[in-house]
């Protein structure tokens, strides 16, 4: 029997893909501060933020996925985490109010074996696929005809999870889907744990091994967050231990074993200080530039104080060549603010707005000034360069400013 709620998403989906920009309606933001999901409302022509509420979670936001109508948003939560350690980990549904996009928790959250670093649906959203750093995974859970979450799908092997996965997604084509493993730098004496793109074969739910995209063995491949090209087979990967970006083309459902193109992130990428990582990357809604944040969050004590010891934190943007995929940057422009983990551009591609994880002092000649996490807010030219609009600075409580994202309503 045909589902018709696949068929619709599918359509949804393949519409998005064909136009390149989705239709440029309203616009809901939600910023995860801590365990609060805070909703702003969004005014694309105006770059402008306002704050209309939020929902408090289980536990800290990790990340959040709308389904493909924007009808619902599946959260993940958990109180491991940078700063955190702990073992309540789950996995929510909330109902988008379409007038305001206003959440209401929808069914009972769902607890999870350790903690939750992404998650992400298949192209139709019948399924919710959700990826696991430590132990280094992903499962899948089904999502119910009514949009809450269902019972976990039985794979039926064991899964290549790699060395610490970062993100997941599934393939536009929906038969494929690639885990993020970023693996880890040298330290304490322990040697570097070698990254990977692990690509899986997928049908209704389940996952089969496929192939393991490792260039040098995964040795100096330290890739963090992947996007798809809207229209052609490339797949931008951000590579958070190399302060790089890296395009490979997808062939069939996976990967070439080899990037067609690589380029350096930073303005200079001779001087990398400590804690210096690119962060998640995006490719335009008409897929001719691609955008990844340089972030920084390195401190040093100074007259009893920490306080930040230098680094980028700027937003790096490309201008792809419509023929071969080749990126070639264009811009740095800064974030005004420190650790730019994620960002987001809007469904109609005129706005793009980056979240500034940290607080952080910045020692200004004699005085030490705190800077508070941020959402900044950057119009989005018809060139792809970003022309700075709004700051609004984010109350954080000691607690970390951790996913942002934008979401059309139905």
């Amino acid at each position: 029997m045909v589902n018709l709620r696949s068929v619709m998403g599918w359509l949804s989906g393949a519409i998005a893909r064909l136009s390149g920009v989705r239709r440029s309606g309203r616009v809901a933001l939600y910023a995860g501060v801590g365990e609060r999901l805070e909703l702003y409302e969004v005014d694309i022509a105006g770059a402008s933020l306002a704050r209309r509420g939020s929902v408090t979670l289980p536990a800290l936001v990790q990340y959040g996925w709308p389904d493909p109508p924007s009808r619902f948003l599946y959260v993940t939560s958990s109180d491991r985490g940078p700063g955190a350690a702990g073992d309540t980990h789950h996995l929510s549904a909330y109902r988008i109010e379409p007038a305001t996009g206003a959440l209401q928790l929808h069914g009972s959250p769902v607890r999870l074996r350790a903690r939750p670093i992404h998650n992400t649906l298949d192209s139709d959203g019948t399924h919710i696929v959700v990826a696991y750093n430590n132990p280094s995974g992903l499962n899948v859970y089904r999502i119910n005809p009514d949009g809450t979450i269902g019972a976990e799908v039985q794979q039926p092997a064991p899964l290549d999870g790699g060395i610490y996965a970062h993100h997941v997604r599934v393939a536009p084509s929906n038969r494929a889907v690639i885990l993020v493993t970023r693996g880890n730098d040298a330290a304490g004496g322990k040697p570097e744990d070698p990254g990977a793109l692990k690509v899986f074969g997928y049908q209704d739910g389940v996952l089969t091994n496929r192939a393991s995209i490792a260039p040098g063995g995964g040795y100096g491949f330290g890739p963090r967050h992947l996007d798809f090209h809207p229209s052609q087979p490339w797949v931008f990967v951000s590579l958070e231990r190399q302060n790089q970006l890296d395009v490979f083309r997808m062939t069939g459902d996976t990967l070439e074993p080899t990037p067609m193109f690589s380029r350096k992130n930073l303005i200079d990428p001779g001087t990398v200080g400590p804690r210096q990582h690119v962060g998640t990357v995006h490719v335009h809604p008409n897929g001719r530039f691609v955008y990844v944040p340089n972030r920084s969050g390195a401190t040093k004590e100074v007259e009893g104080q920490r306080v930040f010891a230098g680094g980028e934190n700027n937003m790096a943007v490309y201008a792809l060549n419509p023929a071969t995929g080749e990126p070639t940057l264009i811009q740095h422009i800064e974030t005004q603010g420190f650790v730019p983990r994620t960002f987001s551009i809007d469904p109609s591609g005129r706005l793009l707005v980056v979240a500034n994880q940290d607080e952080l002092n910045v020692r200004e000649g004699n005085t030490v000034r705190t800077v508070p996490a941020s959402l900044v807010t950057y119009h989005i030219g018809g060139d792809g360069k970003l022309t700075f609009a709004h700051k609004y600075e984010i109350d954080t409580a000691g607690k970390n400013l951790f996913w942002m994202g934008m979401v059309a309503l139905p």
